[in-house]
């Protein structure tokens, strides 16, 4: 199933519970289309919502809200049914924002292009948390929810542990060679799995992250831009070869290609909510949706998961308080934004 979005889309995120898929493109218009594994995708809404590139996109709010964000430095709630803005915050970042992720029912975090992580509670309408976590771009960020720590990376080279409890940056990685453009968390929260711009997977023990304790060096040569975990031994990732792989984690091996978007680097992947879909967005203005099933037949389903880890803080990490940073590499340029909201009412109106 495929969706001609007309423009390159930059993120892409499934409604929680309902069979709509949402795109931000890099005319910074947001769109919303109704899927169905029987008639063709129907577009909902067309939002221009920002003035420059709609960079990241998630539903909050249990669906009922789409969050952006945009190099113009702004992010904006819009509702899902009338399209129509709830609330803006102008210089949400001083930095163009790069990324969002929900964390928990009432909190999202923002990263921007200067390494800034903003944790905002939507319960309490407010910035409740601010960590400098790097030096150059936000690039991917996932939470362990269980400890309450968002990890992030970024294109300085390092993985960074922020602790919401203590609002400090708890912990970061020695630097890599190369740009580390996303992270997923695995073997029941014991291993970090972190992505490459050169194609290596990093593997880091939890509460041991100076240095990776294995790197994957197989895949390929090509960066992988976007990883998902599909369950505790496996990943799907997407390179900027066009090509969706599903890559076994411990022992490290790539299972089989299962899709190829094009010949254009992978942007983003998704689950739909009922984990039925794929999706998948890349450099040819497409928005594929492949039925998961059908293109994960023939793989194996190996059965080893390991137990859970226990991140509590009874069992504290190995971790810096003040861990040292250098220079990175800017790949996405930044816009200043203009001061015209409250940071700490943003979410009033929610």
């Amino acid at each position: 199933m495929e969706i001609n979005l007309g423009k390159l889309a930059f993120d892409i995120d499934f409604h929680p519970s309902d069979n709509l898929v949402a795109a931000g493109l890099i005319t910074g218009d947001l769109h919303l289309y109704r899927y169905s594994p029987d008639s063709v995708p129907v577009r909902m809404l067309e939002v221009h919502a920002h003035i420059e590139s709609c960079r990241a996109a998630r539903f909050i709010n249990g669906g009922r809200a789409l969050l952006t964000g945009s190099p113009d430095c702004s992010i904006l709630a819009t509702d899902v049914e009338t399209g129509s803005t709830i609330a803006r915050l102008d210089n949400a970042h001083e930095s163009a924002v790069n990324r969002l992720i929900n964390l928990t029912e009432s909190t999202v975090a923002s990263g921007d292009d200067e390494g800034c992580i903003k944790v905002w509670d939507t319960r309490e309408r407010s910035c409740c948390n601010t960590f400098n976590a790097h030096e150059d771009y936000i690039s991917d960020m996932t939470f362990a929810s269980d400890a309450m720590k968002l990890l992030s990376t970024s294109g300085d080279g390092t993985l960074s542990v922020c602790n919401l409890r203590r609002n400090k940056v708890q912990a970061q990685s020695e630097f890599s060679e190369d740009e580390l453009l996303s992270v997923v968390l695995m073997k029941n929260g014991r291993k970090v799995v972190c992505g490459s711009q050169t194609g290596i997977i990093l593997l880091y023990s939890w509460g041991c992250f100076k240095d990776c304790s294995d790197r994957f060096v197989d895949l390929s040569s090509n960066s992988i831009d976007t990883m998902l975990k599909l369950d505790e031994d496996r990943i799907i990732t997407g390179s900027e070869n066009g090509i969706i792989n599903l890559v076994g984690i411990l022992p490290n091996r790539v299972i089989q290609p299962i899709a190829e978007h094009s010949e254009y680097p992978v942007e983003c992947l998704a689950f739909s909510h009922d984990r039925k879909f794929l999706g998948s967005i890349a450099h040819d203005q497409l928005l594929k949706l492949w039925d998961l099933d059908n293109i994960l037949q023939g793989s194996e389903n190996p059965q080893t998961n390991e137990a859970g880890a226990d991140h509590s803080d009874d069992d504290e990490m190995d971790l810096d308080d003040d861990p040292s940073k250098s220079k990175g590499r800017k790949r996405k340029n930044a816009n200043n934004g203009h001061a015209l909201g409250d940071s700490n009412n943003f979410f009033a109106d929610l």
